[in-house]
């Protein structure tokens, strides 16, 4: 059975930190002296108005973009640091699950499958790629869809397939970026108790990027809040609902 809560988390070790980060465009000023720390194991959502730079925070993290000033510790290596190699060996050890899904339309669900394990130079049997690709569809609730196209694929389907093609490699960490945008309500609740069920299952800690409130409420053990460019305030769903400044409330009202 899914949890319908997220779980309580006592481990507080760090696996990644980001300490004043800067990242601008320009004029606009995206991330202004930004900080914030994942802890293992734990679920965090990173709440803010669209446009506020969330999207921009996940890219940085991955190495995707690349911040003015600040830095980026993930799994103790300094993301900013890293050479091309040492980003690819690093996102081996980190999913992300793009807005978009970003599945290769000309692939079969296996073969989108595959191609993580092909790319990162996995030497493993035909039998043990086909054990890895079927024990991801189950996790998702699709092993019927190994031999279809992405096509044939509702948008919440190719969701999941998008997210068993990242935790094919069993990342320690995951990354969300806004997973539920443009699901209807029901799909949204399937890819949140989804969240939930890879959270238990490969004890993954995650950033979950999302202004859905019920995307956040669901999964989230922890919120930060991203106002202004900086972490303007952090603390459980709770916490945040009873927060006085006003700022915080309208995220809850």
């Amino acid at each position: 059975m899914l949890m319908t809560t997220p779980p309580t988390i006592s481990d507080r070790e760090v696996v990644l930190e980001v300490r004043h980060l800067y990242k601008s465009f320009g004029d606009n000023h995206v991330l202004k002296d930004f900080n914030l720390e994942l802890y293992r194991g734990e679920n965090l959502v990173v709440l803010g108005k669209s446009g506020s730079g969330k999207s921009v925070l996940i890219k940085c993290i991955i190495g995707l973009m690349h911040p003015e000033q600040g830095e980026i510790q993930v799994l103790a290596k300094n993301v900013i640091g890293l050479n091309k190699e040492q980003l690819d060996q690093m996102r081996t050890r980190v999913g992300f699950l793009f807005q978009s899904n970003a599945l290769y339309d000309s692939m079969t669900v296996r073969e989108n499958l595959e191609f993580p394990l092909r790319r990162h130079g996995r030497d493993k049997s035909h039998s043990e790629v086909n054990d890895l690709v079927m024990e991801a569809l189950v996790n998702v609730g699709l092993p019927h869809t190994v031999d279809m196209m992405p096509s044939e694929l509702s948008g919440g389907m190719r969701k999941r397939i998008a997210l068993a093609r990242t935790m094919i490699l069993k990342p320690e960490i995951m990354l969300y970026d806004e997973p539920t945008t443009g699901l209807d309500p029901i799909t949204s609740r399937e890819i949140n108790d989804l969240i939930l069920k890879v959270q238990e299952i490969y004890k993954t800690s995650s950033i979950i990027i999302s202004h859905d409130m019920g995307c956040v409420k669901y999964t989230a053990n922890r919120v930060a809040l991203l106002v202004d460019g900086r972490c303007f305030a952090s603390g459980s769903y709770a916490d945040l609902q009873k927060h006085p400044d006003s700022a915080v409330k309208g995220f809850f009202q």
